[in-house]
């Protein structure tokens, strides 16, 4: 079964809502956690769940990313297909990286056409469609199961939240058997408490036949704005698959802040995990959550960290540094970052060259209900 998947990771943002989090690094590859990166959920899942390559569909500074990638995920039984570039992956040529004449690529689902010749090989039966900026840990082979037995064209990930923050995703409507009946991308009307978790199992031959009746037309080259509103409107059976646990969507500077948050606040029941994950960011450095230590309160911190203040509520990377006297809460310290003596530092993110950047309060939402 495995074989006849084939996993995409739709990994072409720039990350401009993330602010100086996402300036001179890529989006992917910002550190999450402690010890790994965004971009590590989706491929761990994959790797996880036998799947044994994933195909990267990236287009914003792509040799830093297949680099890193080359470097991190590089395994017999599990690896990254770098598309128009694998081959000279594979063959480790010095040099510049060959050009490509194909045209930019304008959203989600143009990345999948113009990377059609390897998501769409014989053998292929489905596709599954990955994000490199969502913090989960999931098998993928349940879903897959009743995907096969269902006969469904698409099977999409969903997950119950707070009916203010439905309009920040793509809305779910399923009948009573589970069988998807609206989709609605970012609603103004929230009728909803069901989002799209952003991960779906595609028919790869309907997926196909639908990015080909699309291509050309005036469309917005997009999965949740295009592809699955013109399947639904067809009449194409498409399920629901509920997401249970933690899942997060990391898309601004807030989310990122309150996930963190969320890995040392006791009352949070849900939150990654982070246990079984890959350590990519200093991989001989463990990490801990401390709920009382020396100068550390309910903190996640690298052991042998060196600090002569005291932080709380905080997660702080390998690497990082607190001056003496000073103070850190509820607050997340890059690799490398500096915090210098004194300082008082209070919901804020220290980039690696000592930068502090302030989160800014969620929005308030009003007129949103079920």
């Amino acid at each position: 079964m495995p074989d006849e998947v084939r996993a995409v990771l739709l990994a072409g943002g720039e990350g401009r809502r993330m602010g100086r989090l996402g300036q001179g690094r890529l989006k992917p590859l910002i550190p999450f956690g402690g010890s790994c990166r965004l971009i590590d959920f989706s491929l761990a899942n994959a790797a996880a769940s036998s799947l044994p390559l994933v195909v990267l569909l990236s287009q914003y500074e792509e040799r830093r990313l297949m680099d890193d990638l080359r470097r991190t995920w590089w395994r017999r039984d599990f690896r990254v297909h770098f598309g128009p570039w694998d081959e000279w992956y594979r063959d480790g040529v010095p040099g510049p990286l060959p050009g490509s004449d194909a045209p930019p690529e304008r959203g989600t689902a143009d990345a999948l056409i113009r990377k059609a010749r390897y998501i769409f090989e014989p053998g292929v039966r489905d596709v599954l469609v990955q994000h490199s900026d969502h913090v989960y840990r999931f098998d993928y082979r349940p879903m897959i199961a009743q995907h096969r037995a269902s006969g469904a064209s698409l099977t999409l990930a969903y997950q119950r939240i707070d009916p203010r923050y439905v309009h920040l995703f793509g809305m779910v409507e399923l009948d009573s058997v589970g069988r998807l009946t609206r989709f609605v991308e970012k609603p103004s009307i929230v009728t909803s408490d069901l989002v799209f978790s952003a991960f779906c199992l595609f028919d790869a031959a309907v997926l196909h036949r639908y990015l080909e009746q699309l291509d050309g037309t005036d469309w917005q080259h997009d999965i949740s704005r295009d592809v699955i509103p013109a399947m639904l409107a067809a009449g194409e059976r498409i399920e629901g698959y509920p997401v249970q646990g933690y899942w997060a969507d990391i898309g601004t500077v807030e989310r990122y802040h309150s996930a963190h948050l969320g890995m040392v606040d006791p009352s949070v029941a849900a939150r990654p995990d982070l246990d079984t994950m890959p350590r990519t960011v200093a991989p001989a450095v463990s990490r801990a959550l401390v709920r009382d230590g020396s100068g550390v309160r309910r903190s996640v911190v690298p052991v042998g960290l060196v600090n002569a203040g005291l932080v709380e509520e905080s997660v702080v990377f390998p690497g990082a540094r607190v001056g003496a006297g000073a103070h850190v809460t509820r607050s997340v310290l890059l690799p490398g970052a500096q915090v210098a003596a004194g300082a008082r530092l209070d919901s804020v993110i220290v980039c690696e060259d000592g930068f502090v950047q302030g989160v800014p309060p969620p929005p308030v939402v009003t007129g949103a209900g079920r």
